[in-house]
């Protein structure tokens, strides 16, 4: 049975649709922008062309960069959807929409497993290392997961560890009272020796969830990368296998200049997943897509809105549904 199949069968059950009810109804809304113009086109095509032919190809193609999905992954893609048409014979496009469905998907968790779960320290506090540019959401993002995880009934930590950029201790500090966890932090010293204090304290503290800021410069690679390794050594050392994640902050706003920060982030640090911020508020949502071909790190957390509760720990069938939901229901 292919995926689309699958989803008319799993979304549509009564049960299953009240136990995931608020996870679907948090990606349809999220992921509306990019599913009216990405979905709405690929119906367009449909209508377009009743055969599959090498113009129809031509076009899906350009409907599958625009919704920022990469020019790599879609080449890729493009013959993959080649190969299945040759071998299955397929020539009605209506069809050909459920494939399409099927092989998204397949991008996506093809491949090397990689997992969507949080790593969390079974021996004392497992500490998440937050990395990214300046203005892609990363302390909002922090806020957010300190609430997620205090409503969880850990005991959350805040350090900052972005010491020099003005007011970025003060802005996490508030979150920190926002959100009613610990805090740590002190301005313009060294960052490595701040994370650490915090760090002890948090053992101290018998914290659960450690959250940890870092500086957000691109500018000079090399600066940063040496920072990011006596950070993480100083970590290590306190606490073994720590961090347990490293997550890179992206806005999906940026798009493919998204994909460029996860690259230089990878180059530099080890990071474990990916945070898509602002998904709610662009029509290239297929950056997941884009991220996972390009970088082959998981996405982990996706911001579908403002509130704090719309932070969403990451789910491909969700998205992909999200992403279909007009399609897969008109199938019934």
């Amino acid at each position: 049975m292919g995926l689309f199949q699958k989803f008319k069968e799993v979304f549509n059950k009564k049960e299953n649709k009240e136990e995931k009810q608020e996870e679907i109804k948090a990606y349809e809304k999220g992921l509306e922008k990019t599913r009216k113009e990405f979905v709405s086109e690929l119906s367009i095509l449909g209508h377009k062309y009743t055969k599959v032919t090498d113009e129809y190809f031509d076009e899906l193609e350009n409907i599958l960069i625009m919704a920022d999905i990469g020019v790599n992954t879609v080449v890729k893609f493009i013959d993959r959807l080649r190969e299945r048409v040759k071998k299955e014979n397929i020539t009605d496009t209506n069809y050909l929409q459920e494939v399409i469905v099927d092989e998204l998907f397949v991008i996506y968790v093809s491949g090397e497993s990689l997992s969507d779960k949080i790593n969390l320290n079974p021996d004392g506090p497992t500490v998440i290392l937050m990395v990214g540019v300046n203005g892609v959401g990363k302390t909002t993002t922090i806020g957010k997961l300190a609430y997620k995880y205090k409503n969880e009934g850990k005991k959350v930590m805040l350090i900052a560890g972005d010491t020099f950029r003005a007011g970025a201790v003060a802005q996490l500090e508030e979150w920190a009272k926002k959100t009613d966890t610990l805090f740590f932090g002190k301005e313009n010293i060294d960052p490595a020796g701040v994370i650490y204090d915090g760090l002890v304290k948090a053992k101290e503290e018998k914290i659960d969830i450690v959250l940890v800021d870092t500086a957000g410069r691109l500018q000079n690679k090399v600066n940063l990368m040496k920072e990011l390794e006596k950070i993480n050594k100083v970590i290590g050392n306190l606490i073994p296998n720590a961090p347990q994640e490293t997550l890179l902050v992206i806005d999906a706003a940026t798009g493919q200049n998204g994909i460029l920060q996860a690259e230089a982030f990878k180059e530099i640090t080890n990071i474990t997943g990916i945070v898509l911020t602002k998904l709610d508020g662009t029509a290239k949502g297929g950056i997941v897509l884009a991220i996972k071909e390009s970088v082959n790190i998981p996405v982990k957390f996706i911001g579908l809105g403002e509130k704090m509760t719309d932070l969403k720990t990451f789910d491909i069938e969700s998205y992909i549904y999200g992403l279909f939901k007009d399609m897969i229901e008109d199938g019934k």
